[in-house]
């Protein structure tokens, strides 16, 4: 196990060395100048001022030098410069970091209690009133983009109920909202997967066999069924979770929370090479160590599954 962890982390160098490079790439042939932005559309005219600028961020140089100095800096942690604010990325995205972080623990736990329950019901109560109601439920919620559930949500408990503040104030309260509209859609597909995978495990050959033997029924769903289903509803929530920690644009874009996402696009739009790499560094590393964890606790709940 601890070899496939060291290989497994030095595949996470390569990843992000990959993942660098094309966007390294990708930022090296978009038109437009950065040196705009940094000097302001009045001094990025003079000629002088645009040499001292694009010297002091090594845009004079070509793109695997510049590429080159990013590695070695990234190395001792540092991500550059922001060209806008002029201030180290690493300062700007720290608390944007946390915000996305979370956003993103609150709905994965949302997933994990609503989605994992939903699905247990629906696979205990096949065919019953409780399984037609969460079928139905979850199929609803999937016909839903995030983007509508959010607007619904803030119509309805923000704007008639007046239960929740209308922008993110930075406190619990603020939080529910995006939560929950960041999760519904998630919190639904896993149920769905919760309970076709559970069917199909207590069709299984040993579960058959455990309850042959007279084992309770608690003790047959719990150490068989659930031990055995949760594997590929873990692999799903890995992903989810990874996918939001690298930032939820919509969510964070209708609740103006202040996240990564919205970081990204602003990198983006204002032509911010350091932040724009920082998040898909960032990205990237979040998602590659998520993947471990998941291989890793997939490991443990079934024995059989090894990595030599």
């Amino acid at each position: 196990m601890g070899r496939y962890v060291v290989r497994r982390l030095g595949q996470l160098v390569v990843v992000l060395l990959g993942a660098t490079v094309i966007m390294f790439t990708c930022l090296f042939l978009v038109p437009g100048n950065p040196v705009g932005p940094l000097a302001g559309d009045a001094k990025a005219s003079d000629p002088v001022v645009a040499s001292q600028l694009r010297e002091h961020y090594h845009l004079d140089k070509p793109v695997y030098e510049q590429y080159a100095i990013y590695v070695r800096n990234l190395a001792t942690g540092d991500l550059g410069e922001d060209f806008v604010q002029r201030r180290p990325v690493t300062e700007i995205l720290g608390p944007k970091l946390v915000n996305t972080g979370e956003l993103a623990l609150a709905a994965i736990i949302i997933d994990v209690v609503l989605g994992i329950s939903v699905g247990m019901v629906g696979a205990l109560f096949r065919f019953g009133v409780w399984d037609i109601l969460t079928t139905f439920s979850t199929t609803l919620a999937v016909g839903f983009p995030t983007f509508v559930t959010g607007f619904l949500l803030q119509k309805f408990f923000v704007v008639q109920l007046g239960w929740f503040p209308l922008l993110s104030q930075g406190d619990l309260q603020s939080l529910v909202l995006p939560a929950f509209s960041l999760a519904i859609l998630d919190a639904a597909l896993v149920a769905r997967l919760m309970r076709g995978t559970m069917l199909e495990v207590l069709r299984a050959d040993y579960v058959k066999t455990a309850i042959a033997k007279g084992l309770p029924r608690r003790t047959v769903i719990t150490q068989h069924v659930l031990r055995n289903s949760a594997i590929p509803v873990i692999t799903y929530l890995g992903i989810s979770f990874g996918l939001m920690l690298g930032g939820a644009l919509i969510t964070e874009a209708i609740f103006n929370w202040d996240g990564v996402g919205l970081a990204l696009v602003s990198g983006v739009q204002e032509q911010n090479n350091p932040v724009v790499l920082g998040v898909v560094t960032y990205g990237v590393a979040v998602f590659v160590v998520l993947n471990l964890v998941v291989d890793l606790v997939c490991a443990a709940l079934d024995p059989r599954i090894r990595f030599e």
